[in-house]
């Protein structure tokens, strides 16, 4: 992947070595959901976790907003519709957009949320897909759907904000369909940190490259072992799991000699696996 790979309405660039940040490229709608945006995504992911020179990606928005959910007014054309009715052509526009959702789950690499403005509707389905979120100040967040006459749930939501901030304040604010400001989502756990606007990406970086520090298939299964808790059936299931994780990396690499000797010698280490 070169260090700019842009389509009309998606950028991808390389900011520092081994970390790749995807934009979201249509701020004049502020970053929509549009089809003709949510295709080139899908597509650039799938590109990226190929990709193993990258080791942490980093998905934003340009302009003020980071993601507005669904384009109400140009949403584009489904891919792969001819000669489909209605039902199913709507049946294909969920599982399109839902592939979105699903492309970032199963990324070989960490995805850093940076949330540099409204995430709406779809938009903060979107946010939540992401491993790690960081939120500007002007960030805010909206399960839109409820307050459009529709049902709060689409696209993960439902499943996945319970399990980030617990089912009491899920339920707040999915039902309510009110604003969750940066301070607040902070304060709940929805993101990990909010810094100033023009600190956002920085910061976005700088945990990237701490992550790249540390093992590949280490960071690699610890996303594995995220993802799986969340369907896990039992918590004596979930340990057998990860206890055969650690493993795989205890035995197949020199990782834990590495880190004891480069703490023995004062020095960060350097895992070569």
């Amino acid at each position: 992947m070169t260090d700019t790979d842009n389509s009309e309405f998606v950028r991808v660039e390389q900011p520092r070595p081994h970390i790749t940040i995807v934009t979201l490229d249509r701020p004049e709608r502020m970053n929509a959901m549009a089809f003709d945006v949510m295709v080139p995504l899908r597509e650039r992911l799938q590109a990226i976790s190929r990709d193993n020179e990258i080791r942490v990606v980093v998905l934003t928005g340009a302009g003020k907003a980071f993601c507005s959910g669904a384009d109400l007014e140009n949403p584009g054309r489904v891919p792969d519709i001819d000669g489909l009715t209605l039902p199913t052509i709507a049946l294909r526009s969920m599982e399109m957009l839902e592939s979105v959702i699903l492309a970032i789950r199963s990324m070989h690499q960490p995805v850093i949320g940076a949330i540099n403005g409204p995430a709406i509707g779809g938009g903060f389905c979107l946010a939540l897909a992401c491993d790690l979120r960081i939120a500007s100040t002007s960030a805010y967040f909206r399960a839109a759907g409820i307050n459009n006459g529709l049902t709060a749930s689409e696209l993960g939501i439902a499943y996945l904000l319970p399990r980030a901030i617990g089912s009491a304040r899920a339920a707040d604010v999915m039902f309510t369909g009110r604003d969750v400001d940066a301070a607040e989502a902070d304060r709940i756990g929805l993101v990990s940190s909010t810094v100033a606007d023009d600190a956002l990406l920085d910061a976005c970086y700088d945990m990237a490259e701490r992550i790249i520090g540390f093992s590949r298939p280490g960071v690699e299964l610890t996303k594995r072992m995220l993802a799986s808790s969340l369907d896990a059936s039992s918590l004596s299931a979930h340990m057998s799991h990860e206890g055969l994780a650690q493993l795989f990396v205890r035995l197949t690499t020199r990782n834990f000699e590495e880190a004891v000797s480069a703490r023995r010698e004062q020095r960060a280490p350097q895992f070569k696996d």
